[in-house]
C-alpha cells in the first residue's frame, strides 16, 4: 500500500491483470478520485481506496485487484 504521496494527477491506473482502469484526477484523503473523462469510467468520477494500490512506478498506479474486481467495488462520486 502507498500513502498517496507518490500518486500524481493524470497517472494511469491499471489492475493487477495489466488492464487500464482509468486515470488519476487527484488523491482525497484515503481515496483516489478517477478522472471522469475516461471511457472505462463511463465519463463519471469514481473513487477507489488507497488500500487497493499495490505499487506506484514512474507513470502508473498498479492495483492489487484486477480491473473488473476494481470496477465491481469502486463507488461513484455524486
Amino acid at each position: 500500500m502507498t500513502d498517496g504521496m507518490q500518486i500524481r494527477e493524470h497517472m494511469e491506473i491499471i489492475g493487477s491483470d495489466g488492464e487500464h482502469l482509468g486515470r488519476v484526477d487527484h488523491v482525497m484523503g484515503t481515496e483516489i478520485e478517477l478522472a471522469k473523462m475516461d471511457i472505462q469510467g463511463g465519463f463519471k468520477h469514481h473513487m477507489i481506496p488507497l488500500s487497493w494500490v499495490d505499487y506506484v512506478d514512474d507513470d502508473r498506479v498498479r492495483l492489487n485487484l484486477t480491473r473488473d474486481e476494481a470496477k465491481a467495488g469502486w463507488r461513484e462520486k455524486h
